[in-house]
């Protein structure tokens, strides 16, 4: 396999502008240097919600593993059937699920069924119990109530062969995916180990929930947006909390955060103020891919490497936090916990009841409230107020306007 380039390859092309890179680009080049984990755990079935497949799942077994019946009526032969009028035939047994009959279906016999009971030898056909009657003469079949032979009947092996792919290596675990993986009688799975993922905040105004604040100081609200948006993405979390705007600690948080994590998070300090610090530190312990996003909120994102690690500097605004999370970070942490087809949230168009202003050339994620049904149509209208420090716009909101594309990305709250 050929090595990927180097990220100083990457920022030395000359066919983008570093200083203002479109989002579309930035995810492009973003993607070029991942690659999945490869180390592979064996779970129990419950244990692997929320994983990713490593190999192929292989049915074991045929589904369903027998003949059986779509619905409660009566397994019949349909040789025995008048073309017209009534049918009488005579019962010789019963069928229920997990329990078949012992008698199986001679000329002019019938067998009482139910849903998902074995269907009897010697019966091919199943008439909903709604077409037929019984009295003491035996059961009568209306004419007409079935067409051809084989009718309400399920065949073995008809969902699933024994040895077909049910599910592919890299595919999501879910409630459904749990479900399958049982009715095969699957009680192990072997799945990539969990993405690792280290983040902290930086600045000296953050203060923890509990402290009494000084003037001008805040509480760090950030750690908290991407420890939820970490946890829904199914990674095993490291908060190394608040680091000071300090260059010895802020090297310090880098070198612990790389040689623990695949990932590095950072939140804030990646602007050009005289206290960012995290520029220089990442020209000394790594490189970088790029800065800034033609984008706004989150211009300030920084892409790059510390050792082995991946690193994302996100801006410090709450709301652009959770904007270059999920325009970047989200799609990246898909590819390198080993799930296939990941792209960026998915779009459409939508008309606007609400007017928007943009500036020329940037992507403008705003905060939006999708509505409507089907039968009328959907809309869409931004939460008002759209600065970057609104965090509860975020709350407010269901879905990203991308105002440059005039395109609406699915719900932030329910990603799942």
């Amino acid at each position: 396999m050929t090595e990927p380039k180097t990220l100083r390859e990457a920022s030395c092309a000359d066919d983008y502008d570093p200083n203002s890179m479109p989002v579309d680009r930035a995810r492009a080049l973003i993607r070029t240097f991942l690659t999945p984990v490869t180390t592979v755990e064996r779970v129990a079935l419950r244990a692997a919600l929320g994983r990713v497949l490593a190999a192929d799942v292989i049915s074991p077994i045929d589904v369903p593993g027998h003949d059986n019946s779509a619905m409660d009526g009566f397994a019949v032969r349909f040789a025995d059937l008048a073309p017209a009028g009534e049918t009488l035939l005579r019962r010789v047994g019963e069928s229920f699920a997990g329990k078949p009959a012992a008698a199986s279906v001679g000329s002019g016999e019938c067998v009482r069924i139910f849903t998902g009971a074995v269907m009897p030898a010697g019966a091919d056909t199943v008439v909903m119990q709604e077409r037929a009657g019984e009295d003491a003469q035996g059961v009568r079949i209306a004419a007409g109530a079935v067409t051809k032979a084989g009718q309400n009947r399920r065949f073995a092996g008809e969902d699933l062969k024994a040895g077909q792919a049910v599910f592919a290596a890299g595919q999501l675990v879910r409630p459904a995916e749990l479900g399958m993986m049982a009715s095969l009688g699957i009680g192990e799975v072997p799945v990539y180990r969990r993405l690792r993922v280290a983040f902290f905040s930086t600045g000296d105004e953050l203060k923890s929930i509990g402290t009494p604040l000084a003037t001008g100081e805040v509480y760090d609200s950030n750690r908290y947006t991407i420890y939820g948006m970490l946890q829904r993405l199914g990674c095993d979390v490291i908060d190394l909390g608040v680091v000071p705007d300090v260059p010895e600690a802020l090297e310090a948080a880098f070198v612990s955060a790389a040689a623990a994590a695949d990932v590095v998070i950072t939140s804030g300090g990646v602007s050009v103020g005289e206290a960012d610090f995290v520029k220089p530190l990442l020209g000394k312990l790594g490189e970088v891919l790029f800065w800034k996003i033609a984008m706004k909120p989150g211009r300030p994102l920084a892409y790059g490497r510390l050792g082995a690690a991946h690193f994302f500097g996100l801006p410090g605004n709450p709301v652009s936090v959770m904007v270059t999370f999920y325009q970047f970070v989200r799609e990246a942490l898909l590819v390198l916990q080993g799930q296939r087809d990941v792209g960026p949230l998915p779009t459409f168009k939508l008309p606007l009841t609400t007017p928007i202003r943009k500036a020329p050339g940037r992507t403008e994620f705003q905060r939006g409230v999708l509505s409507g049904d089907p039968a009328n149509g959907y809309t869409v209208r931004t939460t008002g107020e759209q600065g970057s420090g609104v965090l509860s716009s975020m709350s407010q909101a269901n879905c990203f306007i991308a105002v440059s594309y005039t395109h609406l990305t699915l719900p932030t709250k329910r990603i799942v």
